[in-house]
């Protein structure tokens, strides 16, 4: 499979305004890290003084927050849950006020997403049971679905003007939507082909900026082309390129209603050397073309 696209370090530290307190759901911090093997953590350097800890003395919060680890291996503790291992597509929740450390494994390091949040709204969803501070880990695999929501989440907060606060909760909501399924189900999928699967769909979202090499990709799951697109096309019903490019026209639908990128740039950004292909794709996919749907759907300044 081609290289998935460089993602940089990103974060991203929120004023709460009277506003967003009203609301009952606000996002106080987002953001990416991809820590290499033999690297300190955390990287100090990304976060304010109250943000950062040292795995000696752990950290305590004041807010809630979520943390899904993309890719890699490491451990997580909170002062009621004893040490866990976390692999990749660990999820797992921290709350206000409870005592938690977590790091990568030094010879593997691993790439994190994370989102910080309070409100009523939240404090109304922990108190209900949903989710519990006793169980704050959720191994739910390599789940495309959650990549994509995080990604878009950094993506909207990188290219949105001021204001967007509550389109950030609603992809936040989102978020703890397809959580809470985890949590009822415990994440737990006994099918192998099912898993291999979901690792593909992982795999081709993070590759959204140039065609994925789906015989390599296969390789990489240990299985031959055939065999791969049998299996795919049986679990998630179509092809791994149709869906690799119902990606990459989603993403490029993003970009077109949410940022003033030009037509040409969306194009190059979702992995299209022809301007003139890409508007011809687009119109027959989705039944406008680029330029009009950008007038149909703006929701940038």
């Amino acid at each position: 499979m081609s290289a998935p696209a460089e993602m940089n370090n990103y974060n991203k530290y929120f004023y709460i305004t009277e506003t967003e307190e009203r609301w009952g759901f606000y996002v106080n911090t987002a953001g990416y890290s991809k820590i290499n093997p033999n690297s300190d953590y955390p990287l100090l350097t990304e976060h304010p003084h109250s943000h950062t800890f040292d795995w000696n003395k752990g950290r305590i919060l004041t807010d809630y927050y979520l943390v899904f680890i993309s890719k890699g291996q490491g451990v997580f503790e909170s002062a009621i849950t004893p040490p866990a291992q976390i692999n990749e597509g660990a999820f797992f929740f921290l709350y206000p006020g409870v005592w938690h450390r977590y790091k990568p494994d030094l010879t593997l390091g691993w790439e994190e997403y994370w989102i910080g949040f309070n409100g009523t709204y939240p404090n109304e969803l922990m108190h209900k049971g949903f989710f519990t501070a006793k169980k704050p880990l959720l191994n739910v695999g390599v789940s495309s679905e959650l990549l994509s929501l995080f990604q878009s989440l950094i993506e909207t907060i990188q290219t949105s003007s001021d204001g967007y606060q509550q389109v950030v909760t609603g992809i936040v909501l989102q978020i703890l939507g397809v959580a809470n399924t985890f949590s009822e189900d415990q994440g737990v999928e006994n099918d192998p082909a099912e898993r291999l699967m979901s690792k593909a769909k992982s795999l081709l979202q993070e590759t959204l900026d140039k065609p994925a090499d789906m015989e390599l990709l296969a390789k990489e799951l240990h299985m031959s082309y055939a065999a791969f697109r049998k299996t795919f096309k049986k679990k998630v019903g179509v092809s791994p390129n149709q869906y690799h490019l119902n990606l990459r026209l989603n993403k490029a639908m993003r970009l077109l209603s949410s940022t003033d990128l030009t037509i040409g740039e969306v194009a190059y950004q979702t992995g299209f050397q022809s301007l003139f292909y890409f508007s011809k794709l687009f119109k027959k996919r989705i039944g406008e073309s680029p330029k009009l749907y950008r007038k149909n759907n703006v929701h940038f300044n």
